[in-house]
């Protein structure tokens, strides 16, 4: 899976400068969390990783080669957007064996045959806990939390090489979340997808990550493992951020 390499990324709307002089080094395999306060450029970097919108300046490097020109498609990269539709197709159902449908539609896209698409559908369905009764619902009948499961279903039903996941548990009840963020690290494990995961829950980072980068205003204040950032953290900016998140960071790592 590719190593991901950010350098010196810079990113503007307007007048507004959404990512500012950015780099990192995303290792192949690793599960890397991104936290920090609403519009810090959280979103923004995914979407810049995924080929949806050019960095103003800077490079960005799948194992070395820079994919700044490479169209979404070419990067074999899936991402999950937060948001009420999240990117499903509002007009396919959930899952449909003979047409397109929603969780089958990478497949079908790629020829796959319906004995290969059933048992990849199968299998992703029941680790996410998708019911077969939501099968022939469209996406406006589902919840919000029946949509993310779905949306992240549709996202590794073909295992990509990078994932990119935005906020993906934030509608489900405690009970779901905690069971879904169980499932995403048992995934990752078994798919050593290479995969950037975005929250702005530090607790909910410490629980799956293996690196964790804290945002502020478009850059990256401090990178680390979970107990690195916990014990040093390096400046005002971090200690008070884990510091709002004390007591369930002090959960999660006796749940680790």
């Amino acid at each position: 899976m590719p190593r991901i390499e950010l350098r010196g990324l810079v990113k503007r709307f307007g007048r507004t400068v959404a990512i500012s002089g950015l780099s990192a080094l995303i290792e192949d395999r690793e599960l890397f969390a991104v936290v920090g306060p609403t519009a810090c450029g959280k979103t923004t970097l995914l979407r810049l990783i995924a080929g949806l919108i050019r960095p103003d300046k800077g490079e960005i490097l799948f194992d070395g080669v820079v994919v700044n020109d490479l169209p979404p498609p070419a990067r074999r990269v899936r991402m999950v957007f937060q948001g009420h539709d999240y990117a499903l197709f509002p007009h396919l159902v959930v899952y449909h064996a003979r047409r397109w449908s929603n969780l089958s539609f990478p497949l079908r896209l790629r020829n796959q045959g319906l004995r290969e698409i059933s048992r990849r559908v199968r299998r992703v369905t029941r680790r996410l806990g998708i019911n077969r009764n939501l099968f022939p619902r469209r996406p406006g009948e589902l919840s919000e939390g029946q949509k993310q499961r779905v949306a992240v279903g549709k996202a590794i039903v073909l295992p990509p090489q990078i994932l990119l996941l935005d906020e993906p548990l934030s509608h489900l009840d405690p009970p779901s979340r905690a069971k879904a963020r169980e499932e995403i690290r048992e995934l990752h494990r078994e798919l050593g997808t290479t995969t950037v995961y975005v929250t702005h829950d530090l607790a909910e980072a410490f629980l799956l990550a293996d690196r964790v980068a804290v945002m502020r205003v478009g850059r990256f204040e401090q990178v680390g493992t979970p107990r690195e950032i916990l014990d040093s953290p390096a400046n005002r900016f971090v200690s008070d951020f884990v510091g709002s998140y004390l007591d369930s960071v002090r959960r999660a790592f006796v749940w680790r």
